[in-house]
């Protein structure tokens, strides 16, 4: 026997590493849960610093039909051999209708969405191209609707609140192209004196034309989410298709701007400016690892979560481009991003209403076929208030024998 004082030391250790360990079980959790969060948000910072030297690019004449074939280009050779070496194990098959699939998706985002996008900033300010692509996520959400992606009760409060945050954002984007308003002095921008970095040359018939580009551009982004989500159910390798992507999208995208561009040699030069800078961050973070963490976090929460976190890139993009790019902003572009925030986040609270409710179904079942396990494996009778399973026609000529064996059947992992 040990002396007492040391079996006590003893029990006392026992009990801390238990307790240290329950909180690093507990913690891991968390970051479990935490993990979707800190990706998305990443990426709005991310799309924050591009929407800032893209614009800088484009003032400075950059085509953007060659600024996007860089940027894959870019995005491509950073992807590529990750890749090779990371999904060597993992990579499924190449298949024709997934080849099929990966093509149209490099099509609709690499090339008519970016092109789109850049060329409505071109005709508006950074800032505004920020904020009407706020309506990303209603657009993402409709179409996940009619895909039967996204779940809709009409009787539901949270089916309502997507609803109403659906028009909400459509709303708030016509407000803010239709209406103007007072200029808002912000920061540094206060005095500017430059017309074309405030935006002050910005008509009415600018915005709208821009507004238009950048609309089509966000149906196009959403359709890429949805079928890059659907593509990840027979292709469950992000990093491959992320360079996948990348690899199409730059060759669609050449041939593009060859079309586009054609006679003109000179746009293809660049050098070690701002044109550079923005093809070489656009396409390693917003390209390349963009396509690959949207991925990851579209298998646990689905394409409309990837795309509700668009109002904190506006936010970032207005402070930085008030600094960075002189820009002012106007009342009514202020309250057409106030109406999508809100109506977005009617999205999200419904949203994550329904995560709830589907995690708690996959625990109550996850619990139930444990329990039906532990008491097969321990012998024991299925007590009556178990829950189940058996055939219409043998109930009531099932004994519990005939019963226990069934079930034990029903929880054989299939070979």
């Amino acid at each position: 026997m040990y002396p007492r004082h040391r079996s006590s030391r003893f029990k006392t250790g026992y009990y801390d590493y238990m307790k240290l360990r329950e909180e690093c079980v507990t913690m891991g959790k968390l970051y479990q849960r935490m993990k979707p969060f800190i990706g998305v948000i990443l990426l709005q910072f991310g799309f924050a610093g591009m929407d800032i030297l893209s614009k800088v690019a484009l003032n400075e004449g950059m085509s953007n039909y060659v600024f996007v074939v860089y940027r894959h280009a870019v995005a491509t050779i950073v992807i590529v051999p990750f890749a090779i070496i990371l999904d060597k194990k993992t990579r499924p098959k190449m298949t024709f209708s997934i080849f099929a699939k990966v093509m149209l998706l490099s099509l609709l985002e690499p090339v008519i969405d970016q092109n789109l996008y850049f060329l409505g900033m071109k005709y508006t300010t950074a800032t505004f191209a920020t904020a009407m692509s706020n309506i990303l996520p209603a657009i993402t959400f409709v179409m996940a609707w009619v895909l039967r992606m996204e779940k809709l009760k009409i009787s539901s409060i949270r089916s309502q609140a997507k609803i109403m945050g659906t028009v909400a954002t459509v709303a708030g984007a016509m407000l803010m192209t239709l209406v103007k308003g007072p200029v808002i002095e912000m920061f540094r921008a206060k005095g500017s004196s430059t017309p074309e970095l405030q935006g002050a040359g910005l008509t009415l018939k600018h915005s709208i034309k821009g507004s238009l580009m950048i609309t089509v551009g966000c149906f196009s982004w959403a359709a890429f989410m949805n079928l890059q989500a659907i593509t990840l159910r027979t292709y469950p390798a992000e990093l491959s298709l992320t360079a996948w992507i990348c690899i199409l999208g730059t060759a669609q995208g050449a041939v593009v701007a060859l079309i586009m561009e054609r006679g003109k040699a000179s746009v293809w030069s660049i050098n070690w400016d701002a044109k550079f800078l923005a093809a070489v961050y656009s396409g390693i973070v917003c390209s390349g690892f963009a396509y690959y963490i949207q991925g990851v976090v579209m298998k646990d929460r689905g394409p409309v979560f990837v795309t509700a976190f668009s109002p904190l890139s506006m936010v970032i993009v207005a402070v930085m481009s008030s600094f960075i790019l002189a820009e002012q902003m106007t009342l009514g572009r202020v309250m057409g991003a106030m109406v999508i925030v809100a109506g977005l986040y009617l999205v999200i609270w419904g949203k994550s209403k329904d995560y709830k409710s589907e995690s708690l179904i996959t625990d109550e079942q996850t619990t139930q076929a444990k329990q039906l396990t532990d008491s097969g494996n321990n012998g024991d009778l299925i007590p009556c208030h178990g829950v189940i399973t058996i055939n219409a026609s043998n109930e009531g000529t099932m004994t519990v024998e005939e019963q226990k064996r069934d079930k034990g059947n029903q929880i054989k992992p299939s070979n």
